[in-house]
Parts: structure tokens; C-alpha cells; sequence
């Protein structure tokens, strides 16, 4: 191996194709070899699963897929084919494994009537609700099924093979939904697929019966529940009442076959009559045609006879819809002046669905995604096909496609008129944490770029209705969306963080009429923030200042300051634009960067300097905020150290966010780059651990635990850790880390940022965690959507739609990437140093490339 293509080709020889491929040849020697070229090799030699590649065994164990619509529901598609987490009535059901399967019987084969499922996973048997009824929730765990199976994931794409030597069929699903950037109404369908291929691998010819068979999950108490009849399929049904319309719902289930023949009506009787029948025309080789009855129908089947001579393959398509247009969803309260407003209109009560505007039936929609399944399928195997060209490091592809899922998640909503919800992330069985929370929402990156107009109707309703005209915005916004009561303190990380996405979104969607008209509101945020944080005029945050750590830092930091800087600076730059008088800010800006790389950089990093006693706000123990009381103990630490919840000396990994939020937002540095890196760097050396073992955390720990790796939110490498730090402090939130390893990559240290994605995607590899699903204070939590920060962090590609110019500005040298627009999407690539744009859907017209310099740091 003389040179990089024999040492690829030696790689490829191991199953790991391409791994090494963002590297250009000739980069590194032999003996100074890439993160990812070391982790493959690894990989081969160990066993241990590769990123990006397939689960299989016991990474198989917790896989569980979204398939959904933005804001419309989901199901998830397990690893072995099974599915759970039914949550189609908007709002999260994470144990609902609705007794729904696939099955297929061959005629004349001993044990040829199987579950198209692989085996339960064991935790399932003692670990999930009503364990101890002998699980009577999966009831169909009991069914004969295939002996192993292997997922792979290709968002919003899964694909799960499945063997058995008593079946001489090769059987694969794929399951989907759409997910076509730009069109936002098409990925927010309530619809998804599984498309079940098999193919006669004996010698001989097969006579085989497909069924797909479901108990009526749909069923409410005190109303009428049935199912009805579509063509190919049946639907699942509860008609809800007038004084209960939320417990209407339809699920229908149908394919495209033609022969597809229908039993409506399940046996009935009592017991486990209805699934014990369901089996025996299964297991006898039978199809049942009964038609719908008028109630009772316990579950339903649906047929697909057809015969395979050897060799011959069949598809056969299972399209899946819903529609529950009613809920009693409502969050917040509603200012009195929109009051009367609201009790004049039934839109502004509860929450609608943004889909119950398009549809007015199940049939509609059904009717819908037949019609346009293929188109869909087209365009959303177009942008998997263009997303996944991508020559980066496969941890990093990984990160990001995994929690894409976040969007098909019951974390996000839209409501009737198409403007996006969310929570911060998802419960067992409610929504974790009201309002498209501003500061978790400051992580997320991905909706800005794949769906503009959603992330620009965040900034609309925190600019508008949970603002005042003071200034002071609400952190969590009503839903339905009307205007809020303003009765706790603003976040300060939230608020500032969202004048800086104003100038993101701006620079994306290409509309300075936009700006133009939100500017007189954001002018009005930014003052609020500078009388309530900042009322000496310092450029500092200084104030109490209430943040995602769901407390108040007393005194400057280096976190909250951060943030200041850059939403000065991206004020500047847009009042520049739009012809204001912006010299108040600019000199704001330069005392705060003054004082902040000066009295808050220790020599090393960036802290806080506690101050509670020359403060405008009153006595900590007067103030009002969130859980945090002053006992007679407290106080007693109050005097001794300052204000329970501070980092003080301690590194904080968000320490220099604001300086990432900016260049996230297409602004430059707020701060020296230098101190910026330094901070960074003494980020990953004091607060990543490739281990826990010693870590002691007493609050919520499984998060990282024991011999897992992570970073930390916090440590104090030079003492002085207070006796009550910030309340999160020992813990590891995901959106954290892909954040400092994007800020990391952003500065030229790409090595440690990858440290950090790894050492997390490890402890999501299906075997403890699932990959799709990276939690935090709930399942599908928004923060994790920082990992799409990374292409950017890595890259440096950013598409300005103001100037029309392409900015590339590479860390890895030569390189192929994913690149979304307001307008289309495509790949950039790097080579040698020039740039090239395949526009694969819609357009992005440039009009200027510029290439910044290339960064090279392995560490």
C-alpha cells in the first residue's frame, strides 16, 4: 500500500466503502490516519458496528424508525419489521405497539407461515407496560416469526432484510414518507409505506399469501368504533361524538393490488378469539373475504394471494393513512386582548392539524398519497439519493440523518394554517415542554435550511404574538398560536438568539421586504434586552439572566455575553442593510467584546464572574423564578458563594454558543477567533470523557453513564466548582455535543470534534439507546437537530440567496456535501480547490463562489 487509493482499496477489501473518501489522497501518511479510516479499521478488527452501516444483532435491539408527516403523527418501524410508538392522535402514545403485522403463509413449506417480523427483542419480554399481564399489550409476540434480520437506514428511508431457512423466499421491507426539502406541505402528510419484496430463491415454483392484519387500535370509549371499507384495504375507525369530536380517527390500510381480498371483520368473541381466528386462516393457507359489519369488528385483514415461479419477484405496496382533524390540544394562556378573539373562533381554541385544512376525510386523504405515491416516492428518493453522495465522515452522516427523524417525530406540530409548533421534545404519552422553546430551538439547525418557511414562521410568532411592545418576549408560544400573557422573565439566550436567526432566515429566503418589516420589532427586542441585561450600557450581560438551563446567571458571563455580541452584530449588519442609524450598537458592540476578551478569558477560556450584590435586581431570594427556593440552608450558601445554579470558574461547554449561533446564522465571528479556539479546545480537555466510570452525577445520568463516553455541560479544571452548580451540570445533552463538535470544526479541529460525535453516536447504536431517537428531557429532543450543523462546520458551504453567492470554506480539503436552499437542493463539491454546484431539484442561481482558505488540523 504505497499510496491513498491502495490504502481506500484495502479498506473497501474490509466492507468499508469509502470511508476514508473525504480525505484526499496523499494527505496523511500511513501512520497518521484519519478519524474515520482509524474507526473503520477498528471496526473490522473488532466487530464493533461501523457508523453509517447496518444494525444487526444485538444493535438491533432498540431500533425504532419514524415514518410520519411534519406536525401530522408517526409510526415507527422497528428493526426486527414490527411496529410501535403509535402516535397518530396528536400526541405521543411511545408504548402503543398496536397488535398490527405483516404475515406470509407458502403453501405446502412445514413452518411456512410466518410473522414478517424478526424475533422480539428481549427487553420486550420484561420491560415494557403491563409486563406483569404477561404482555398482553403485544400480543402478537407470541407468533411464529423470522430468525434474524438486518436494518439499514437510509433517511427518510428504512430497510430491513429478513432471514429464515424454513422460508426459500428473500424478503426485504422498506418503509417511508415523504421528505421533499422546500415542500413543506408534501413532508407534512399524515401517510407512510411499507413496501414488502420477496423473491423465490429455490428451484421450485411457491404459492404464497401476503396479509396484513391490525386489531381496531383506533377504538375510543363511548362512541361508536368499526371498520370501514376502502377500496384494497380496510379502515379503522372511531367516529367520536359531538360533545368528544377529538375521538374521531381513521387509519386506513390498502395496497394497490388489484387481487387484494379483504376480511373486515375479525371473529368475534372474547379472550384472544379474534387474533386465535386471524392465525388459523394463516397458518391454513386461507383468505377470508367478510364484508364490513355495522360495530363490533374487533380487527380486520387484508390478502394479497400470488405465486412465484423460481427466481420471479413480486412487491407488494401497503400505503398507510390517518386522519384525526380534532383535538383538545391547547397551550398557554391567551393574552385578554385576544380573548374575544379566540371565543369567536373554534381555530384558535384547540390545536387543528395543519392537514385537517387540506383533507376533510380519510378518503381524501387515502385517494391523495395513491395518487401522487409515486411522484413523492420520486422526489424523496432524490433528495436520499443526493443527501447521502456525500464524501463526509460517516459518524457525521450519521448524526445528522438520525435525528432528521426529529421532524417525523410528535415533537413538532403544525397547526391548521401552516405554521410550525413544537415541543422541546416528545414523553411516553405528552408533549415534553410547551411553546417551540426559543433557547432549546437555537440548536436546531436543520428546518432553516430543508424548510425555510416553517423555521421563518417561528421568528413570526416570537416577533409578533409573544412579543409585547416593550420588547419582552415569552420563551414558549400559545398554541394555537395567539398572543401571550407575559408573566415570567424572558430568556436571555432565547430572545438574543433569535435576532440572529432573523438575519439567518433573511439571508436564506432572499426577502428583505421580510426584514424590512419585522426590523421595528426586533429593534424592540434587542433594546429590551439591553435595558433588562445590560442597563449600564456595558455591551455585557450582567443582570440576572434566565436561560436553557432553566435558572438565572447572576453577573457576566461568557455564554450569555456571547450571545449579545452576536445579536449586536447581526442588528448592525441588517440595520446597514435596510439604510438605519446603528451606532448606539456598534458601540455597545465594542465595550462587550472588549470587556469579554479581556475580563472573562482567564488565559485559557471564557467564564462568569458572579455578582449579586451591586446588581439593579433585588435580592436573589426575592426573585421570581423556576424551582428555585431558598431554604434556610440555601441561603447559608447564598452567603457564602453567591446565588444557587452558577459555573463561576467552570468551563461550560456553551461558553462561546453565541459565537457558534453566529457563524450558524451567516455572520462572522463575534469574538477573537483565537480565544474563541482556545475556548474550545479547553472544552473538549476538561469536559469530554471517553468514559464515565468515575463521573458522579447526581441528577440525571442515563443520558452517559458508567463506561460510556460523553461531554460534560461543565467542569472546573482549576477549582472552585460551587456546592450548588447549575442544576444540569453533570449531565450530557446530545444537542450540546454535535454543537461544540461543529464549533470545533468550524475553528480547524476537526479530530476533536469527531472525538465528540462518535463517543455519542456509540451510545446510540441500537443496543442500549435508539439510534433514532436521541433524548433529553424527552424522546426526539429538538437540541439534537445542532447536528446539521456540522456540514457546515466541516465544509463551510452556506448559500446566501441576498447576493446569490455560494460560500465554501473547506476543513477537510476536497469533499462532496449536501447543500439546501429556499429554492432547491443539490451537492457542492470540492476538488483541487474549485468548486462545482449540482443543482438536483429547483434552482439555486448563484451569481459569486467564494472559497475561503483551507483550514487543515488532525490534531
Amino acid at each position: 500500500m504505497k499510496n491513498g487509493s491502495g490504502r481506500r482499496g484495502f479498506l473497501r477489501n474490509l466492507g468499508v466503502g469509502g470511508a476514508a473518501a473525504f480525505l484526499p489522497i496523499g494527505r496523511v501518511k500511513a501512520a497518521e490516519k484519519t478519524s474515520a479510516e482509524s474507526q473503520s479499521l477498528a471496526a473490522a478488527v473488532t466487530g464493533k458496528r461501523k457508523y453509517n452501516s447496518a444494525y444487526a444483532g444485538k444493535n438491533l435491539n432498540r431500533v425504532a424508525f419514524p415514518i410520519g408527516g411534519i406536525g401530522a403523527g408517526m409510526f415507527c418501524l422497528e428493526g426486527t419489521g414490527a411496529i410501535s410508538h403509535m402516535s397518530v392522535r396528536n400526541n405521543p402514545d411511545v408504548f402503543n405497539e398496536p397488535a398490527m403485522f405483516a404475515a406470509i403463509s407458502i403453501k405446502g413449506i412445514p413452518n411456512g407461515a410466518k410473522v414478517l417480523e424478526a424475533k422480539v427483542p428481549a427487553w420486550k419480554k420484561f420491560g415494557n407496560r403491563d409486563a406483569g399481564l404477561g404482555g398482553t399489550g403485544g400480543a402478537t409476540w407470541g407468533l411464529a416469526r423470522f430468525e434474524s434480520a438486518e436494518f439499514n437506514a437510509r433517511f427518510p428511508f428504512a430497510d430491513i432484510n429478513l432471514f429464515d431457512k424454513d422460508i426459500p423466499l428473500h424478503v426485504d421491507i422498506k418503509g417511508w414518507s415523504p421528505f421533499v426539502p422546500t415542500d413543506a406541505d408534501s413532508a407534512s402528510l399524515p401517510v407512510g409505506a411499507l413496501e414488502y419484496h420477496f423473491k423465490n430463491t429455490s428451484n421450485k415454483t411457491q404459492d404464497c399469501i401476503f396479509s396484513y392484519n391490525s386489531r381496531n387500535f383506533m377504538e375510543q370509549p363511548g362512541t361508536k368504533n368499526l371498520v370501514k371499507a376502502i377500496k384494497n384495504g380496510f379502515v379503522l375507525s372511531s367516529e367520536g361524538t359531538k360533545e368528544d369530536p377529538q375521538k374521531q380517527g381513521d387509519f386506513a390500510i390498502y395496497t394497490d393490488d388489484a387481487h387484494t381480498i379483504v376480511d373486515h371483520c375479525w371473529f368475534r368473541g372474547g379472550w384472544f378469539d379474534g387474533l386465535t381466528m386471524a392465525w388459523k386462516a394463516i397458518r391454513n393457507h386461507e383468505t377470508k373475504n367478510n364484508p364490513p359489519v355495522d360495530t363490533g369488528a374487533p380487527g380486520a385483514s387484508l390478502f394479497v394471494p400470488f405465486t412465484l415461479q423460481p427466481g420471479e419477484e413480486k412487491t407488494i405496496r401497503l400505503m398507510m393513512a390517518w386522519y384525526v382533524p380534532n383535538t383538545k390540544l391547547r397551550m398557554g394562556e391567551v393574552a385578554p386582548e385576544d380573548k374575544a378573539k379566540v371565543e369567536a373562533n373554534p381555530l384558535l381554541q384547540f390545536h387543528k392539524p395543519w392537514y385537517s385544512s387540506k383533507f376533510n376525510t380519510i378518503e381524501e386523504v387515502a385517494n391523495y398519497w395513491s395518487g401522487n405515491y409515486t411522484e413523492l416516492r420520486k422526489k424523496t428518493k432524490l433528495f436520499t439519493d443526493t443527501f447521502y453522495k456525500s464524501t463526509l465522515p460517516p459518524e457525521v452522516i450519521e448524526a445528522v440523518a438520525a435525528n432528521l427523524t426529529i421532524l417525523k417525530s410528535p415533537t413538532v406540530l403544525r397547526q391548521y394554517d401552516g405554521r410550525f409548533w413544537a415541543w422541546e421534545g416528545t414523553g411516553d404519552s405528552w408533549g415534553s415542554c410547551h411553546g417551540s422553546c426559543t433557547h432549546v430551538w437555537n440548536y436546531a439547525q436543520a428546518v432553516s435550511h430543508l424548510f425555510p418557511s416553517l423555521e421563518r414562521s417561528l421568528r413570526n410568532t416570537e416577533f409578533n404574538e409573544s412579543q409585547n411592545a416593550e420588547g419582552h418576549q415569552m420563551f414558549r408560544s400559545n398554541l394555537p398560536i395567539t398572543r401571550v400573557v407575559h408573566n415570567f422573565h424572558a430568556a436571555s439566550d432565547g430572545q438574543l438568539g433569535g435576532i440572529m436567526k432573523v438575519h439567518r432566515e433573511w439571508r436564506i429566503s432572499g426577502d428583505t421586504e421580510w426584514l424590512r418589516s419585522i426590523y421595528p420589532n426586533v429593534q424592540a427586542s434587542l433594546d429590551y434586552c439591553s435595558k433588562t441585561w445590560d442597563p449600564k450600557g456595558s455591551g455585557v450581560i450582567q443582570e440576572p439572566h434566565h436561560n436553557t438551563y432553566d435558572i438565572e446567571f447572576w453577573g457576566p458571563t461568557g455564554f450569555a455575553t456571547s450571545f449579545y455580541l452576536g445579536a449586536l452584530n447581526a442588528f448592525i449588519t441588517m440595520g446597514k442593510a435596510l439604510g438605519k442609524d446603528v451606532g448606539k450598537y456598534e458601540t455597545l458592540y465594542t465595550k462587550g467584546k472588549k470587556y469579554m476578551e479581556n475580563e472573562l478569558y482567564d488565559g485559557e477560556y471564557f467564564r462568569q464572574i458572579i455578582e449579586w450584590k451591586e446588581l439593579q435586581a433585588p435580592d436573589p431570594t426575592k426573585v421570581q423564578s423556576f424551582a428555585t427556593g431558598y431554604t434556610p440552608e440555601a441561603r447559608e450558601v447564598l452567603e457564602k458563594e453567591g446565588p444557587k445554579y452558577q459555573y463561576g470558574t467552570g468551563v461550560l461547554s456553551d461558553g462561546v454558543m453565541g459565537g457558534w449561533l453566529s457563524r450558524m446564522c451567516g455572520l462572522g465571528d463575534p469574538l477573537d477567533k483565537t480565544k474563541t479556539t482556545n475556548h474550545l479546545k479547553a472544552v473538549h480537555q476538561y469536559n469530554f470523557k471517553t468514559n464515565l466510570h468515575e463521573h458522579s452525577n447526581p441528577q440525571r445520568p442515563t443520558y452517559a453513564i458508567g463506561d460510556e463516553g460523553g461531554l460534560l455541560l461543565c467542569s472546573w479544571p482549576k477549582g472552585g466548582m460551587l456546592s450548588l452548580p447549575f442544576v444540569y451540570s453533570n449531565e450530557v445533552w446530545t444537542g450540546i455535543e454535535y454543537q461544540v463538535a461543529s464549533h470545533l470544526m468550524l475553528m480547524g479541529e476537526v479530530q476533536k470534534g469527531l472525538d465528540i460525535v462518535r463517543a455519542c453516536r456509540d451510545r446510540y447504536d441500537g443496543e442500549v439507546r435508539n439510534p433514532f431517537n436521541e433524548y433529553e428531557c424527552g424522546h426526539w429532543y429538538a437540541r439534537a437537530m445542532s447536528s446539521y450543523g456540522m456540514i457546515e462546520g466541516l465544509t463551510g458551504v452556506r448559500y446566501d440567496a441576498i447576493d446569490k453567492t455560494l460560500h465554501v470554506d473547506s476543513r477537510i480539503g476536497d469533499f462532496t456535501s449536501f447543500l439546501s436552499t429556499a429554492t432547491g437542493f443539490g451537492t457542492v463539491t470540492l476538488k483541487a480547490g474549485t468548486p462545482h454546484l449540482d443543482v438536483v431539484y429547483g434552482k439555486i442561481p448563484v451569481n459569486k463562489v467564494i472559497v475561503s482558505s483551507v483550514t487543515k488540523n488532525w490534531g
